[in-house]
Parts: C-alpha cells; sequence; structure tokens
C-alpha cells in the first residue's frame, strides 16, 4: 500500500519518503489542488513539470460531475486525468460544510443540498469511502464534521467524539470492500479547535483507531496566524512519528515553512492557484499584483532567482498585458510559476533539512521574501 520513512531529522522538521503504488513521495510535500480532475489552467504534464508529486481531487465535487460512478467506468480518476502519480482525495467533509446547505446532520451522516443544483446529497462515512474507492486515489480521507467555529467547548467535545465514531467506520467500510482499483491508503482525520486539550483527546482517538496517516483537520478556517502556529506546534509534536503528518489547507509560503518547522509532512491549498488566476503571484521577494500600472513597461522576469519557463521566457509587462487582456495565456503562466514557486520552496527546505540548517533557510527566505520586489 504504502511505505513512510523519516530519513533525517533537523529540530521538529522531518524529510522522508512516502512510497505509493503510484511513485514515491519526498517530503515535505506540496499537493496541488486539483478539485475536479483538474489543476485549473495546467496540463497533467504542466504540472508535473512544476516538481509536483502527489496531487489533491475532491470527493464531493467529483461525486457531482462528472460523477463518481462514471469515472470508476473510465478506468479511475488516474486514468481519466492522465496524471500517472499519486492522488490524495479528501473526504468531501469540508465541502459539505462550507458549500453546501446543510439539511441534517446526525449519527448517520448529513444530508445537504448540492450547491450546483439542489439536489437532495446524503453522504455517510460509508458512502464517501465508496465515492473515493470508485475514483481510485492513491490516499482516501476519513469523512469528518468540520464544526463553524467559534464554538462552545461543549459543541467541540460533541463534534470530536461524532468524527471519532465516523473515523471508526470509515475503515469499517475499507475493510469491507478494496473497491476496483486495489488496496487504497487511509488517512484519519482529527479536530479540536483551538483547545489544545481537545486536539490531544481527538488525536488518540483516532490514532488509536490506527490508520496508514493523520491530518490535521479544522485550521486554516479564519483564526489568526498566531492561532494556527500555536496549535501546530503543538499538536504536531504529539502526532506517530512514524506515520505522515498532513496538514489540510494551508497556505501562504510563510505557513509552509512554519508548517514544516512544527514536523508536517504535507500540505495542500487553493491559494497559488486562485491567486494566480486573480494576477497575485509570489516570488522570492514577496507576492506582487500583476495589473499594477508599475509593471506596465517593466523588461525583468516575474522573478529573476525562479528557474521556472514563465520567468525564463516572459517579462512583467507581457504577463501584465496577458491579465489586463483576459487572455487564457496569462492565467496559464501565472500558475504554472506559482506552483514551481511553491514546490520548489518545500524542495528547498527537504534539502535544507537533510542538511541540518532548516532554521537558516527558514530565516533567509524569510527575509528575503519580506523585502519588497525591487526593494519596493
Amino acid at each position: 500500500m504504502i511505505q513512510f520513512e523519516v530519513e533525517t531529522n533537523c529540530g521538529n522538521s522531518r524529510a522522508g519518503t512516502l512510497q505509493t503504488p503510484q511513485g514515491k513521495i519526498h517530503t515535505p510535500i506540496f499537493m496541488p489542488v486539483g478539485t475536479l480532475g483538474t489543476v485549473k489552467g495546467m496540463t497533467p504534464e504542466e504540472v508535473a513539470e512544476t516538481g509536483a508529486e502527489i496531487i489533491l481531487g475532491n470527493t464531493y465535487h467529483l461525486h457531482l460531475r462528472p460523477g463518481d460512478e462514471l469515472v470508476k467506468k473510465m478506468g479511475g480518476l488516474h486514468k481519466f486525468m492522465n496524471w500517472h502519480g499519486p492522488i490524495l482525495t479528501d473526504s468531501g467533509g469540508f465541502q459539505v460544510f462550507s458549500l453546501a446547505k446543510l439539511l441534517k446532520l446526525d449519527e448517520e451522516g448529513v444530508e445537504i443540498r448540492s450547491h450546483l443544483d439542489g439536489t437532495k446529497i446524503k453522504l455517510t462515512p460509508e458512502i464517501s469511502i465508496a465515492i473515493q474507492q470508485n475514483l481510485g486515489s492513491t490516499i482516501m480521507m476519513c469523512l469528518d464534521e468540520c464544526l463553524e467555529l467559534p464554538a462552545t467547548r461543549m459543541e467541540v467535545e460533541r463534534s470530536i467524539a461524532l468524527t471519532a465514531r465516523w473515523a471508526k467506520r470509515c475503515k469499517e467500510a475499507r475493510k469491507k470492500s478494496s473497491g476496483d482499483f486495489g488496496e487504497q491508503a487511509l488517512f484519519g482525520i482529527f479536530q479540536g479547535g483551538g483547545e489544545l486539550d481537545l486536539r490531544e483527546q481527538s488525536l488518540e482517538q483516532i490514532v488509536e483507531i490506527d490508520f496508514d496517516g493523520y491530518a490535521i483537520g479544522g485550521l486554516s478556517v479564519g483564526e489568526s496566524k498566531e492561532e494556527m502556529y500555536r496549535v501546530a506546534h503543538h499538536i504536531a509534536a504529539k502526532m506517530p512519528a512514524d506515520k505522515p503528518r498532513y496538514l489540510m489547507g494551508v497556505g501562504d509560503p510563510e505557513d509552509l515553512l512554519e508548517g514544516i518547522e512544527a514536523g508536517i509532512d504535507m500540505f495542500d491549498c487553493v491559494m497559488p492557484t486562485r491567486n494566480a488566476r486573480n494576477g497575485s503571484l509570489f516570488t522570492s521577494h514577496g507576492k506582487i499584483s500583476i495589473k499594477q500600472s508599475r509593471f506596465q513597461e517593466d523588461p525583468e522576469p516575474l522573478d529573476s532567482d525562479c528557474a521556472c519557463s514563465t520567468c525564463q521566457h516572459y517579462s512583467r509587462a507581457y504577463l501584465r498585458h496577458l491579465y489586463k487582456s483576459n487572455e487564457i495565456l496569462g492565467v496559464r503562466l501565472n500558475t504554472y510559476h506559482n506552483l514551481f514557486f511553491y514546490l520548489s520552496l518545500v524542495k528547498g527546505a527537504r534539502a535544507a533539512i537533510k542538511e541540518q540548517r532548516f532554521p537558516e533557510f527558514k530565516k533567509d527566505f524569510l527575509e528575503k521574501y519580506h523585502s519588497g520586489i525591487d526593494g519596493a
């Protein structure tokens, strides 16, 4: 199935490898988000060129369209989208609680109305696993309750208990059927809001069930960065050392470095791709908005320190022109660059960990990142 090995520690940060049936993943790693079986604007070949080794697909969205049964008929998600590396599918839980209209939540699962056409949909731990087995992903995620915050302590306690019971049912569902695409790994998710003792309690409950990896859920949902970092640093060190650690939905470059410092191995976020479509681009000197008039006659590459094809071949003036003209090529070039930037960051962090210099790497990166492009 999957095999994880920590190769090097530098403080709490770790460099490792995650061997999967679809290939080896070098951690720490960032996973581009391919919600509907596509990383928006990119071919799978281009995504691989940026350094991506694993991508994320979305159970809820793919269930709605084109339908997980259709994906299964087409040979599974890997074949359907022509991505030959590992794929992680989330359970659909976050989208259920953030996008759809919640009709009912009980021990069995949730009933919702689709955000697309209002169709009534039922999602239970068993249904979530069945959908992910139809998709044939490398790593499946357990269905969890994404509690809306702020919430009372009593509400959080109820929620983490339900999440643990659902996690047990997810594992049982996988035991009963391996699907049509062989055995898939299954990660457990723990919650707990900002309450450190409840985070520990939720983690203990999920670890007791025993999964192939563990994910921190319910962060980067509106709390301050300080709060997110406090929880991540506290709980990451208590997660099993011999299993992959995944921080869901995080984040910007600073968040990635903070998570890596805490001992996290895997990250995903829509930020690099969504920001690219809005003309917000990451550079070694910070984030810039390419639509700004100061780039209208700028012949320089987006980031002179970046080796991606966008920076090697196109000027800031050209990228601004494409954005202002609503040209599709602008979205593609911007997305390629942002993903390359993120994947280069985690690759650099991995090298620094292996050379026992991660604190210096983080310090140097952030000093430069906060300096401003062209010293501005």
